[in-house]
């Protein structure tokens, strides 16, 4: 099995990438890294497909289409149609990152659970898998994928997974996969270290979730997805593996999930 390694989930648009993005992305293969996945998004439901330009650029970049639970205030019926319309392109593997943020609540609660309810629906009828962003909002994601996602056999990833053992099998149990970023490194972060230990290594992947959530021993720097061999080296810790070995395990659980040949 030939070594690589995979960032599963980075912002190659965000604007603190416009001054050096073509060196970031050189920088990602230097260090050996075999896909991206550039999650679209941006500051507002008009950039819920702007990872798109970046990914026909690169055939081993692929994207995502989806409004974040922060731009959720800003939805309206045409971006839903921009939605469906984006999910048909051929480099967009998984709709996301969309979800609930109860900790900065930058859209109120029950309009972030509107919006990804039809989200939901729409990754139903477009078939692709969605990528979940959740932060304090445990209980309500839950009752919300329960409901309305998990019968539909399209599964997900739990993205910069911060939450309980529990959640972390309650999910698996619904056909998640499991992806770790740099906030694995941290010092105070054992409770998560302790998750990580337990997944089984067929779900999990690996993330920088750049420009965010710099890895120890890059943390309060700018992050970018070389960086996430430092996720893979704290995983491989964990799990008493090589560092390679685990690149490779992780990087083919994201090529199997996303049925990417």
């Amino acid at each position: 099995m030939t070594q690589f390694f995979v960032d599963s989930h980075c912002h190659l648009d965000d604007a603190r990438f416009d001054a050096d993005r073509e060196e970031v992305i050189e920088r990602a293969r230097d260090a050996g890294i075999r896909y991206l996945l550039t999650v679209s998004g941006g500051s507002s439901p008009d950039d819920l497909a702007s990872g798109i330009p970046i990914a026909r650029r690169y055939d081993w970049i692929y994207t995502t289409a989806g409004i974040h639970p922060h731009e959720a205030k800003g939805a309206e019926t045409r971006h839903f149609e921009m939605l469906r319309k984006a999910a048909a392109e051929p480099k967009v593997v998984a709709i996301g990152e969309i979800g609930l943020d109860y900790f900065y609540d930058h859209s109120p609660r029950d309009v972030q659970q509107q919006v990804l309810i039809e989200q939901l629906q729409i990754a139903r009828e477009t078939k692709l898998p969605v990528i979940i962003h959740c932060r304090d909002a445990w209980a309500d994601l839950t009752e919300i994928i329960s409901r309305h996602w998990a019968g539909s056999g399209l599964g997900g990833i739990l993205h910069c997974f911060t939450g309980s053992r529990e959640e972390a099998f309650r999910f698996l149990d619904w056909g998640f996969m499991i992806s770790f970023a740099g906030n694995v490194t941290f010092k105070k972060a054992k409770d998560l270290r302790d998750v990580a230990r337990e997944v089984p290594i067929a779900r999990l992947l690996t993330e920088t979730d750049s420009p965010y959530l710099a890895p120890v021993p890059n943390r309060g720097k700018r992050n970018e997805p070389a960086f996430v061999l430092d996720v893979v080296r704290q995983l491989a810790e964990l799990r008493s593996m090589s560092f390679e070995e685990m690149g490779t395990l992780t990087g083919q659980n994201f090529l199997n999930f996303l049925n990417i040949k």
